[in-house]
């Protein structure tokens, strides 16, 4: 694979901050230790400015290029939070906080990132600016949307900004990408039905709450069904149902379910919401009961920009030799809040034959460092060259 030298000198350090932060995970925004490693890195790697607290706890570092007549500024962005998982890998370095694992590769982004910042800041081989974001709270949090708000993109003033996600399955350190929506909108359902609890031996004298909430499980999905356009993609999922009783013999007062709906277009998302909303609280009103009805507009679908995809293709291809059509995700993705601030691109990097992401025997591939850290630095030396 054609990489930067410079990046295979580099990989064994790479890997060693790699580890360090997956021995120690942090969850959302309470990611204080990564943080400050990330800014002690980053200030002694000689960024000629380093910021904290961005979107609470996010990192931000500037590099200036060689030259500046470009006026051109890119934004380079990691996530560094980790997930609620007990770690089942076995491995030397797996985490020493129980129920928090990187299960997700954050370890293996933030690491990359800060390859290529050193790098950068070494060789300063472009006309312009270069911004390197480390996000926290990506997770569910909406980290990406906190630093936005925060007024990252206009203290700086970015005028692009990529990112970078490994693949479990895709070869290591081959690439895939698509332009347009790439993954899903992700809301989230908190609906509670209520009726009237009594003892199970009497069911006439209640409003049973759990066949009313057991009919609305099974309803939810005519939304994918039966509303929405076969062609679009839709996923309406219940993942929680809690009763207001544990006992055997209570027809309970009150039922709460939760769940996700993933779109991929705002026609889509809108649908959703508006039939989640209807068939609950009619399915509540044909059982005698009540619904409240909770639905909670999450991460928007991540838009790639046509322009700035095929340039992380290009860079993509100088770096491996190929770049594929990446399929569709439904997963959701909070850089999605940084493309609708700034044109853009996301791309993924094939972390190889490995367990999937989000499970606890999931690690990050470290043979995938040289290629990811060739990427970052590949969009900033062909974006902004310096010309003779």
């Amino acid at each position: 694979m054609p990489i930067k030298n410079r990046f295979a000198e580099m990989q064994a350090d790479i890997t060693a901050w790699r580890r360090d932060l997956h021995e120690h995970p942090e969850i959302l925004f309470d990611t204080h230790r990564t943080s400050a490693l990330v800014a002690e890195k980053l200030g002694a790697f000689g960024c000629d400015e380093v910021v904290t607290g961005i979107g609470r706890t996010g990192v931000v570092g500037v590099i200036k290029g060689r030259a500046s007549a470009s006026g051109k500024v890119i934004g380079l962005r990691a996530d560094m939070d980790a997930l609620p998982i007990h770690e089942q890998t076995g491995l030397d370095y797996a985490s020493k906080t129980p129920n928090a694992m990187h299960a997700c590769g954050h370890d293996g982004h933030t690491a990359m990132l800060l390859g290529a910042a050193q790098y950068l800041c070494e060789t300063r081989n472009f006309d312009g600016t270069v911004v390197v974001i480390f996000q926290p709270a990506e997770e569910g949090g909406g980290g990406g949307r906190e630093m936005c708000n925060d007024g990252m993109m206009e203290r700086w003033g970015i005028d692009e900004v990529y990112g970078m996600h490994n693949w479990p399955g895709r070869p290591t350190g081959e690439f895939a990408i698509r332009s347009g929506a790439f993954f899903a909108a992700t809301d989230l359902l908190e609906i509670e039905f209520e009726g009237r609890g009594g003892h199970a031996a009497k069911p006439q004298d209640t409003i049973d709450t759990t066949l009313m909430a057991s009919h609305a499980v099974t309803a939810l999905q005519s939304i994918v069904s039966r509303n929405a356009d076969p062609i679009d993609r839709i996923v309406v999922s219940v993942t929680s149902f809690e009763t207001s009783s544990k006992a055997f013999n209570v027809i309970p007062q009150k039922v709460k379910i939760m769940g996700t709906v993933r779109t991929m277009s705002a026609e889509a998302r809108d649908l959703a919401e508006k039939r989640v909303g209807e068939i609950c609280n009619g399915v509540a009103a044909t059982f005698g009961g009540t619904a409240r009805v909770d639905y909670l507009r999450n991460y928007p679908v991540m838009v790639n920009h046509d322009e700035q995809t095929e340039f992380a293709a290009e860079v993509a291809r100088s770096v491996s030799g190929q770049c594929d059509e990446a399929p569709l995700v439904m997963g959701g993705e909070d850089f999605a809040f940084m493309l609708e601030e700034r044109p853009g691109a996301y791309i993924l990097v094939g972390n190889g034959d490995t367990a999937m992401v989000h499970h606890p025997e999931y690690n990050f591939n470290d043979e995938a460092i040289p290629a990811g850290c060739s990427w970052w630095a590949g969009i900033v030396e062909q974006r902004m060259p310096i010309r003779s």
